[in-house]
């Protein structure tokens, strides 16, 4: 389909209030992103007695089943998008839903056992990803649908890594704060599980309102093709968007390995605080450290982008969180406060990861609605989100299987042991060489984007 056959949508700069309302739902991505890896893990390793394995293959199995239903999420809210103009319908059952399941996931305790403990942290984390899917996908799509304009796409997206590096803190440091409220760290699971859970819940819900204000730009656009409809058909389109589209591709095989490096890096950071650092509760200090320095960094990166572009400025962030992580092996040998510089470069890395490429996926729908016609950005969305929940679930499971091999020793609430060398030496090569090795390998994907500017603004 040409050019001509869309109706013209001038790019106006978009309003706080549009801006401020998409950000908002940063608090719940944040949330959800944050600490199922951070602590889901441990707390099946370490509260509930669930070998280190076992945990690893649960985590892994709650997300390839985000890899299943993904695609067929993003392709029935571009269904949704045809028959009622709006994605918004999954995205408020998704944020109603999300805070009973999230509370559910960390009711468990170590009383029933680890078998039946880690059945039901299962099936109330694959709930929660569900829940969290029918948000996320859609949520997603908007930018797209919301500006056509190049660097008011940056900017949009600037605002919500923002709030998302904000929520990371936040949870980060609040989540295993609140686990610490009290003696019993049963009921502190808990607590943390219900108070997350609604705070994920309220900002997912807020953010809805921005499929509004994106379905009223859509009015009168005649070049939305129809969408899929059966489920062969939907995974089929999904496969046919990375096939015909190569600047997605690229851009996708990156991200998808920088989610692995960054997931491999989250799922440690706690086994770091314990039994490196010697405190169960460093892994606050060590959030600061990660978290904090994004939060001045993210404007940084969106200036630096409006000079060199988006894919160049997306590659320094890449090689910057390269160095900072690498650095962090030294620990193997002597480990200390010093750590936390290292996680702070890794930190100003990390906004430039989060706002760059998520800027970049709506220009890569763009280009493709160019020549094969507008709705079909859920099924882009659907395939990405897929994408990213593969690499945070390899890098969970990454980490769980370097314990099992160095010797890690599982333990139940109340329970002290001591690790062997070998598992503290698997923790911190889980926390830095091998995220970086990750993330130098995922430059190879994205030294094939060939967007540029003028491809999107022309």
């Amino acid at each position: 389909m040409s050019t001509e056959a869309r109706p013209e949508r001038a790019s106006v700069r978009l309003s706080a209030r549009t801006i401020v309302l998409y950000a908002i739902g940063s608090v719940g991505t944040g949330g959800y992103a944050t600490l199922p890896g951070l602590v889901l893990t441990y707390f099946l390793t370490d509260n509930l007695g669930v070998a280190a394995l076992a945990a690893g293959v649960i985590v892994t199995a709650a997300k390839i089943w985000d890899v299943v239903i993904d695609p067929l999420i993003g392709a029935a809210s571009d269904r949704q998008l045809a028959r009622t103009g709006s994605r918004r319908g999954f995205m408020v059952l998704g944020a109603v839903t999300l805070p009973v399941f999230f509370a559910l996931t960390f009711a468990v305790p170590p009383s029933w056992g680890p078998i039946a403990g880690a059945v039901c942290v299962l099936l109330a984390f694959l709930a929660t990803a569900t829940s969290f899917s029918l948000f996320q996908v859609p949520y997603v799509a908007l930018p797209a649908e919301l500006t056509d304009g190049y660097d008011e796409r940056t900017r949009l997206l600037g605002w919500r890594v923002v709030v998302l590096t904000a929520s990371i803190l936040l949870f980060g440091a609040g989540g295993p704060a609140l686990r610490k409220a009290g003696d019993d760290p049963v009921l502190g699971y808990l607590l943390m599980g219900i108070v997350a859970g609604l705070a994920i819940g309220i900002g997912m819900f807020v953010a809805t309102r921005t499929a509004d204000a994106a379905a009223a730009r859509r009015v009168g656009d005649e070049s939305a093709v129809a969408p899929a409809a059966g489920i062969r058909e939907q995974y089929a389109s999904g496969f046919q968007a990375l096939r015909r589209s190569q600047p997605f591709r690229a851009l996708l095989g990156a991200f998808l390995l920088q989610a692995l490096a960054t997931g491999t890096m989250l799922a440690g950071a706690q086994y770091v605080a314990t039994w490196v650092l010697r405190s169960e509760d460093a892994v606050t200090f060590v959030f600061v450290a990660l978290v904090g320095p994004a939060l001045v960094a993210t404007p940084a990166w969106t200036v630096i982008a409006r000079r060199v572009g988006k894919e160049r400025a997306f590659g320094i962030a890449s090689v910057l969180f390269t160095l900072a992580a690498a650095s962090l092996t030294i620990a193997v040998w002597t480990p200390g406060a010093w750590i936390y510089a290292s996680v702070a470069v890794a930190g100003i890395a990390y906004a430039g990861l989060q706002s760059l490429p998520m800027a970049m996926l709506p220009d890569v729908i763009s280009h493709d609605e160019r020549t094969h016609g507008s709705g079909r950005a859920g099924t882009f969305t659907g395939i990405w989100t897929a994408g990213e929940t593969v690499g945070f679930a390899l890098g969970a499971t990454t980490v769980s299987l370097t314990l099992a091999l160095t010797g890690y020793v599982s333990t139940v609430a109340g329970t002290t042991v001591e690790q062997p060398d070998a598992a503290i030496t698997g923790i911190v090569l889980s926390f830095s060489i091998l995220p970086a090795l990750i993330m130098l390998a995922s430059l190879l994907p994205l030294r094939r984007y060939r967007l540029r500017r003028d491809d999107i603004d022309a």
